[in-house]
This record gives structure tokens, sequence and C-alpha cells, in this order.
């Protein structure tokens, strides 16, 4: 029986957010930004476990109140994302099968919702890889030069990757792997998986699934969710 699995990568300071206090730690509503990201996932989906790799100094996240604390394991983390996601995935040795499936979801995605996460499991059921929710750009692209517009990029194609992804357990594990043994910095799992020479599918998802990056964030985060209690 394939099983799934959910690795949140909780080790980083969030240096673009500011403040001494790391995002992921920070109050939305009643509870941390942490709490709502890992309750939300732990919610809805059939998890087997979910592996939350934070920093070697990390004093509270063991602390917090988890609604499914149960299927919730910390292990060490490390300085990048892939870092912590390798040493999740590498947790799950001996545990997760080549054709499980492991949900990577950032720790400051607090308003993931429950639909999506269904649609997400219900269109990759029989991929042999895997895929992400993104959604179309909706906005004007510029690329940049010395302060001023270099040129109008064409939106035509695009779309924005979020949170969850979900590939195979042999899939990533090998696709990491190969990335950290030639020294490739990725910043996200589907671009391990694509420089490994395989084909990434695209689930739409919802604009609301944002990710806490700036303190103007945190209020639309909180706004986000009590128009999702209301749905």
């Amino acid at each position: 029986m394939t099983r799934y699995w959910a690795i949140v990568p909780a080790a980083g300071r969030g240096r673009r957010f500011g403040g001494e206090t790391p995002k992921q730690y920070l109050m939305l509503q009643t509870q941390t930004v942490m709490q709502h990201s890992l309750n939300r996932l732990c919610q809805g989906l059939p998890l087997a476990a979910c592996i939350v790799p934070i920093s070697a100094d990390d004093q509270l996240a063991e602390q917090l109140e988890y609604q499914y604390a149960a299927h919730i394991r910390f292990v060490a983390g490390g300085t990048e994302r892939m870092d912590s996601v390798w040493a999740g995935m590498q947790a799950l040795q001996g545990q997760a099968d080549e054709m499980d499936w492991v949900l990577v979801h950032d720790v400051a995605r607090p308003c993931i919702a429950l639909s999506s996460l269904k649609q997400l499991l219900i269109e990759l059921a029989d991929d042999p890889v895997g895929g992400l929710l993104a959604v179309p750009v909706r906005d004007t692209l510029k690329r940049a030069q010395a302060g001023r517009v270099a040129c109008t990029v064409s939106r035509e194609a695009l779309w924005q990757g979020q949170t969850p992804q979900m590939f195979r357990y042999g899939v990533l594990y090998a696709a990491l792997q190969s990335a950290i043994q030639s020294g490739q910095l990725v910043t996200d799992e589907a671009s391990a998986v694509e420089l490994a020479g395989h084909s990434v599918r695209l689930v739409e998802g919802r604009s609301d699934n944002i990710k806490i990056t700036y303190p103007d964030d945190l209020p639309l985060a909180a706004a986000i969710l009590v128009a999702q209690a209301a749905e």
C-alpha cells in the first residue's frame, strides 16, 4: 500500500523577513505560523508521519502544541532548504518505499487549503514522478537592469510554484542526491527532479496559498485564514 510522508523544512532564519524571531515562530491569530502550517498539512493528508527538520539550537519547536502531535517528528536540519529536505529524506530511509509519496511543504505557508491538498493527491495518484501546486502568473513581468526596465517578459505559459511539492520517494531521493553530489544548490524539489531529467506535473492551486516572506504578508495571511474559515 502506497503511503504518504511529509517533510516541512523549518531550520531557516527568514532573512528577508527581518527581525530576531524566525518567521515560523511569529504569531498568527492565536498560534504560530508553524503550528498553522503543520496542523493544516496533517489535517488534510493521510500521513504516515510528518518530518520537521529544525536548527540545532531550536528550543521552541518541540515545546509547541500541535493538533496532530503523534504524527510529527523533529530532526536536525541544515543550512539551506535543500540540506533540511535531504535530512528529512534520510530520516525516512528504511521506512518509506520507493513508490511512496513525499510531500515537501514550506513552513511559512500556513494558508494551504484542504481542497488543494485533496486535489494534489487526486491528480498525481497514478503519476510515476510527481508534481507541485502552482498558479498561472497573472501580473506583467519586467526584466530589470540597473534599476530600469530592460524588457517585458511574456507571462504566457509561466506558472508560480508553490508547495506542497509531491514526488515519489525514490525519484526525489535520487534527484536530491545527484544535485548534492554535483554541487548544485536547488531552491525547490521540483528543480532537483527536473535536473534529473524527469517531467514534473503542474497542479493548479489557489492564489491564497501565500508564503510569508515580508512583514506585510502576516496580516494578509490572517485575513486569508478568516476568509477560509467562512467558506
